[in-house]
C-alpha cells in the first residue's frame, strides 16, 4: 500500500517495527541497507509526525486465568454520546472505545480479571450510563486474528 508522505524506506522501517518493535536501529539498518543513524533519524521523524504513536507490550487476556474479554455495542441519545464516552474512558477495565457508524454509536472493549469484575462494570457502570438507548455485550472466547494499527 502506498501512503502519501512515506517513502519506500519509511515503509520498510515501519514493516520491520510492526513485526518487532524492539528491533534495534542497527538491525533495521542492516536489513534495509542504511546506517543506524539514518534509521534513528527516520524513526524519530515518524514519531514526531504522529505516524508511530507508541511502543507497548500487548498482553493476551485469554492466557491469563480467569480474565474475561467483552465487546459492547452502545447506542446513545445524540446529546449523551460524549458524556457516556467520558465516563467509560475513566474505567480501567475499558481498553478501547470507538465511535462508529450505524445503529450503534460506540463500540467498547473491556477486559476484566474475573466474572465479578465484569459484572461490576456492567451493573455498576454500563447499566447507569445516561441516555443509553440500547447496549449489547458479546464475550470473546478466543482470538483468531488481532492486528494492531495499520498494515502497510
Amino acid at each position: 500500500m502506498f501512503l502519501d508522505g512515506l517513502d519506500e524506506t519509511d515503509q520498510k522501517i515501519l514493516q520491520l517495527l510492526i513485526q518487532n518493535a524492539r528491533m534495534s536501529y542497527s538491525e533495521i539498518g542492516q536489513k534495509i541497507g542504511i546506517s543506524r543513524v539514518a534509521v534513528k533519524m527516520r524513526v524519530q521523524a515518524l514519531e514526531k509526525k504522529g505516524i508511530i504513536e507508541e511502543y507497548t507490550t500487548v498482553i493476551n487476556p485469554q492466557k491469563i486465568s480467569g480474565a474475561i474479554s467483552c465487546y459492547f455495542e452502545i447506542e446513545t441519545a445524540p446529546d449523551k454520546l460524549m458524556q457516556v464516552a467520558e465516563t467509560l474512558k475513566k474505567k480501567d477495565t475499558v481498553t478501547q472505545i470507538y465511535r462508529v457508524t450505524g445503529k450503534s454509536k460506540l463500540h467498547v472493549h473491556a477486559v476484566a480479571s474475573s466474572n465479578e469484575e465484569m459484572e461490576t462494570l456492567i451493573y455498576g457502570t454500563m447499566d447507569k450510563l445516561p441516555g443509553v438507548l440500547a447496549c449489547s455485550c458479546n464475550m470473546i472466547f478466543s482470538r483468531i486474528k488481532d492486528i494492531k494499527g495499520l498494515r502497510l
